[in-house]
C-alpha cells in the first residue's frame, strides 16, 4: 500500500493548523503565537529524528541504539523534572523512574520474543514508554505537591500523633501513584470502543490485517501499564521526604 502522504499534501494539511490558529484568534485565547511555534517546532523536531532514524536503521549499531534510548530517557526525565515544583532532586528521582519502568518493560518484552533488539523496534518503544512515564510522574508530582499543601495539618497531626515520615505521607503517596496511573488505566479502558490508539491504527493504515494490528495494540497497552505503575511508585517514594527538612518536619 503507497501511502499518499508528499510535500504537496502536507501543505495543504496546513489548512488545520490555520483552522484552529483562526478558533484561537476569534476567541482571544492568546495562544497564536504558541500554536505557530509549537507547529514549527514540532516540523523541525521531526525532521532531524526522521534523518537520524533513518542512519541508525541503516547502520544497525548496538550502541548507537542504545545511546538514542539514553538520550530519549534523558530527555524524558528532564521534563518529567519541570512539573516537579519544589521537590528536591527531582531530576535524579525521574531519571531513576523512567529508567526502571523503561529497562523492566523493555527487558520483559525483549526476553519474551515479543520485540527484537533491533533499532526499528527498541527505539519507538522505548520512546513510548519513556514519554508516558514522563507524563505519569508529572502527574505524581503535581499531585503530590497540592495534597501536601491541602492535606498540611493532618500531615503535622500525624507527625505529633508519633507517626514517622512514610506513615504520615502514605495516604498522599497512593493518591499520588493512582492519579498517575489513571490516564492509562482509563486509556485502557476505552481501546478499541472509542479510539483506536497510534500504533494500531498506524500499522491498518499501512495496510497491515487488523487482527494482526489489534495483537500489537494489546502489547502496548500490557507495557504502558507495566511503566505507569513502576515510575509512578518509584517517583513517589522517592520524592515524598523532598517535602520534609532533615529534622523531618513539614516544609
Amino acid at each position: 500500500m503507497n501511502l499518499a502522504v508528499n510535500n504537496t499534501s502536507l501543505m495543504f494539511a496546513l489548512i488545520l493548523v490555520i483552522i484552529a490558529i483562526l478558533i484561537v484568534h476569534r476567541e482571544k485565547l492568546g495562544l497564536e503565537k504558541d500554536i505557530i511555534y509549537s507547529v514549527i517546532r514540532a516540523v523541525i523536531q521531526l525532521v532531524v529524528v526522521g534523518y537520524v532514524l533513518k542512519y541508525i536503521f541503516r547502520v544497525d549499531n548496538v550502541f548507537l541504539t542504545i545511546a538514542l534510548v539514553l538520550i530519549i530517557l534523558f530527555n524524558a526525565s528532564w521534563n518529567a523534572k519541570k512539573r516537579a515544583g519544589n521537590i528536591r532532586n527531582a531530576f535524579p528521582i525521574s531519571l531513576v523512574a523512567i529508567l526502571a519502568s523503561t529497562s523492566v518493560t523493555l527487558g520483559t518484552l525483549v526476553l519474551t520474543g515479543s520485540i527484537k533488539f533491533i533499532p526499528s523496534q527498541i527505539i519507538p518503544i522505548s520512546g513510548m514508554i519513556a514519554s508516558n512515564s514522563m507524563v505519569a510522574i508529572g502527574l505524581c508530582y503535581r499531585n503530590m505537591n497540592t495534597n501536601f499543601q491541602n492535606q498540611r495539618q493532618q500531615v503535622l497531626e500525624k507527625l505529633a500523633l508519633g507517626a514517622d515520615l512514610h506513615d504520615a505521607s502514605i495516604s498522599i503517596i497512593r493518591e499520588s501513584i493512582k492519579t498517575g496511573m489513571s490516564p492509562t488505566i482509563d486509556s485502557a479502558k476505552t481501546v478499541g470502543i472509542v479510539s483506536l490508539p497510534g500504533m494500531m491504527s498506524g500499522l491498518i493504515f499501512a495496510g497491515i490485517d487488523p487482527v494482526r494490528a489489534i495483537k500489537y495494540q494489546i502489547m502496548v497497552t500490557f507495557m504502558l501499564l507495566s511503566a505507569t505503575s513502576i515510575g509512578s511508585l518509584i517517583a513517589c517514594y522517592l520524592a515524598y521526604k523532598s517535602y520534609y527538612n532533615e529534622q523531618k518536619q513539614l516544609l
